[in-house]
């Protein structure tokens, strides 16, 4: 099996219910193409949180095998996704003068260097610095300011710290398998990457990625990136009711949302029955569907108020025109959209991936938007720093985050 060229990325969702990995090939047009897909069930991780190593281990062995048997290929570097309720945001600035009156590689490294520059507890590391927009000698709203004349530079950023503890099982499980980590990603900045347009980036709009134990949270306007938090809220929460409300085992409530779940009980059929299994070796049940929809929606119905909650401590709520887009697996249950809907009282659309090619009818589904979004983002990221910086610059401005996963890498 040949080894990992370097045109192919490969993207490692770490998900609470599901481990997803992605093989993508990269085009010389730049052009994404998806050859291979592994996903295996996840155990060892609580909200976004490890909290069992060698279940993981073995989780992730399983989904990159079957990643490496689709693509015909061997897998020795991942780009892997980050989430929990430890993850924190918020937005910095900073300013430098400019060396000879023209703006270069060094003087933007040099002032988002200066907008990092905050007291991050030890217990924490910055994950993400994102450029939000650059401002030169008073003139704002620009994206690139390499090049340009002025004497004054100044950087809006947003930036991003998780627990340093959690990033460490999480490369630690990733090294036991024998693979090494190309960068750690926020998890819903890489779906905001696959599932959002950037119309929508530009009018102002919000992302909900919902999972198994977290629903992230990332706002955008004006093309940039203004907001981000993570709920320790997400998919299982409603098996978990459905389990106790049926008297149901969690693998069947599961199965039970899958096939007939909906999040709003107005759409079902008041005469439609479905068979509920027992537990222990009781007879299954019949039950009238609504039921089942009953036990849904008020979950559903709160988490899309702890959502609006955040929206509006975020102060970005008049901001959001282009309305809400919902990804991520419990986003497919039927009837999510509308009661989106009625809650933030906006349009809101499920967001699947897009722009990339090979086996798209595979990856179609929000079920695959963080994993897509994870080799999208890290391959717009590699062309972004190879446009901006020679290679020998390219080694001196990697992440804060990127040395401390070398760190850790070093220390295994």
């Amino acid at each position: 099996m040949p080894k990992q060229d370097q045109n192919l990325i490969v993207g490692l969702d770490i998900g609470t219910t599901k481990i997803c990995c992605v093989v993508a090939d990269l085009q010389p047009d730049g052009r994404l193409d998806i050859i291979g897909i592994g996903t295996h069930s996840s155990r060892g991780l609580r909200k976004g949180v490890v909290i069992d190593i060698d279940s993981t281990v073995e989780s992730m062995r399983m989904a990159v095998e079957e990643a490496e048997m689709m693509a015909g290929v061997e897998i020795n570097m991942v780009y892997a996704g980050i989430a929990g309720g430890h993850i924190k945001s918020g937005n910095s600035n900073g300013v430098v003068a400019t060396k000879n009156n023209e703006v270069t590689a060094a003087d933007i490294q040099r002032v988002l260097d200066a907008a990092r520059a905050q007291n991050v507890p030890m217990d924490r590391e910055i994950i993400h610095v994102i450029p939000q927009e650059f401002i030169l000698d008073g003139q704002d709203g620009i994206k690139e300011p390499l090049g340009m004349s002025g004497v004054r530079l100044e950087a809006r950023v947003h930036i991003v710290t998780g627990a340093v503890a959690s990033a460490q099982n999480i490369i630690k499980c990733i090294n036991r398998c024998g693979l090494d980590v190309g960068d750690i990603i926020l998890e819903q900045l890489a779906s905001a990457e696959t599932v959002l347009t950037s119309d929508e980036k530009e009018l102002g709009v919000c992302l909900l990625d919902i999972g198994g134990g977290t629903t992230d949270i990332a706002i955008f306007s004006e093309g940039h990136i203004k907001h981000t938090a993570v709920l320790a809220i997400g998919g299982d929460h409603i098996t978990n009711d459905i389990a106790v409300g049926l008297r149901t085992p969690t693998r069947e409530a599961e199965a039970l949302k899958r096939k007939y779940g909906c999040a709003l009980s107005s759409l079902v059929d008041p005469e439609e029955t479905i068979d509920v299994p027992s537990i222990g070796e009781r007879k299954p049940r019949s039950l009238a569907r609504h039921i089942l929809a009953e036990i849904i929606e008020p979950r559903v119905e709160e988490l899309f108020t702890l959502v609006n909650r955040e929206i509006s401590r975020s102060g970005f709520e008049e901001q959001i025109t282009a309305g809400v887009v919902l990804t991520g697996g419990s986003a497919i249950t039927e009837g999510m959209v509308e009661l989106a809907e009625e809650v933030f009282n906006k349009p809101v659309r499920r967001g699947l991936p897009q722009g990339i090619g090979g086996l798209t009818d595979v990856v179609s589904s929000p079920i695959y938007s963080t994993a897509v979004g994870l080799v999208q983002f890290a391959s717009l990221n590699e062309r972004e720093m190879s446009n901006r910086f020679t290679p020998a610059e390219s080694r001196a401005t990697r992440s804060t985050f990127q040395r401390f996963v070398d760190r850790v890498r070093g220390a295994f």
